[in-house]
């Protein structure tokens, strides 16, 4: 299977630059066994029942993009892919020049950062003055994606998080999280949809495109991910009820699908460079709901493994005719899987 097999033509003017005024007046493909239909976000404690289980990521975007400047006067920008401790830094380093080891960043206000050893493409940066938490509070910007072609401002520290983020440590939202609302959180409660957390923090590796023309050749980037004894705990519940285990994101496939590689569901604590495209089997999720992802990236690829490639990309042309709103600000899709993908379990 290749890269170009998950192409697809998206007018750039269809690309979200910023989030819809409300978090839940985005619209919603719904994505069915038989079908597909126009809806609205807010519509889906409807679509939901009594018993199935809402799994979210509660991991908290970083202030993770500084500006910097060398002892040359030359311009740096630092996106932190992952905090090591805390005043070291896993980093990418984006100047005319490359930065050499050893080279001291200097940050408006005169907080210093020096240039340690490199990574493949990262490099590992230690703050010289403060903690790396108390710097990004104090000088970092919101990391929107690249193809939101402005600067951060004051609404994305807002809106670029999740309702329910609380474990900082990713440097890209979960997506699909940001539909939610409080109005919609308590309509699902009162239909009875329980809610469950993981953690998986975002890296900026999902912006990466893929190098490789032949998918079994791609390696993954690792991502750090938390699922939690009681996570797994609410999972065996609702298979006894009978109930769904509804995904919200890639990012919770991912987690949940890590978790379950050895069998059976249970509690991880590491990293995952899980990769999963068509032909994948799925022993977590019934149900995924997803924002419409970038044209060959792995987003795209777990999606189509998860709800079976010629429909999900169907369901991208539908998508882009109707005029929806894509990526991270954009609209979003709620997925049931191709049952070809399904493992008996």
């Amino acid at each position: 299977m290749r890269r170009q097999d998950f192409h697809f033509e998206l007018p750039e003017e269809l690309i979200a630059q910023r989030p819809l005024p409300a978090r839940a007046a985005s619209r919603m493909l719904v994505l069915d066994r038989d079908r597909q239909r126009d809806a609205r976000f807010a519509e889906l404690p409807e679509l939901l029942a009594p018993g199935d289980l809402l799994v979210v990521n509660d991991t908290r975007v970083l202030n993770a993009r500084l500006l910097a400047r060398k002892p040359t006067g030359g311009r740096v920008e630092l996106l932190i892919e992952r905090l090591l401790e805390e005043r070291l830094a896993l980093t990418q380093l984006r100047a005319s020049k490359a930065s050499s080891p050893g080279t001291v960043l200097a940050l408006e206000g005169g907080a210093r950062l020096a240039v340690g050893a490199r990574r493949g493409d990262l490099f590992e940066v230690t703050s010289l003055d403060l903690p790396f938490a108390a710097l990004l509070e104090a000088h970092g910007h919101v990391p929107l994606p690249p193809y939101v072609r402005r600067a951060d401002d004051a609404d994305d520290r807002e809106r670029y998080q999740t309702v329910y983020a609380r474990a900082p440590g990713a440097v890209a939202a979960p997506t699909a999280g940001l539909h939610f609302d409080a109005v919609v959180l308590a309509a699902l409660a009162a239909r009875g949809v329980e809610t469950a957390a993981v953690t998986l923090h975002v890296g900026a590796g999902t912006f990466q495109p893929l190098r490789v023309d032949d998918l079994a050749l791609h390696a993954m980037h690792a991502e750090r991910v938390v699922v939690p004894e009681a996570t797994v705990a609410a999972v065996v519940r609702t298979r006894a009820r009978g109930g769904r285990v509804v995904a919200v994101g890639t990012t919770v496939v991912r987690s949940l699908e890590t978790a379950a590689r050895d069998g059976g569901l249970a509690p991880f604590d590491g990293e995952t460079r899980l990769f999963l495209t068509p032909g994948a089997q799925f022993r977590v999720v019934d149900m995924l709901l997803t924002n419409f992802h970038l044209p060959e990236s792995t987003l795209l690829m777990l999606v189509c493994a998860f709800g079976g490639m010629e429909r999900v990309l169907g369901a991208y042309r539908h998508a882009v005719a109707a005029r929806y709103r894509f990526f991270s600000y954009g609209d979003a899709m709620l997925v049931v899987p191709d049952p070809t993908a399904r493992e008996a379990r």
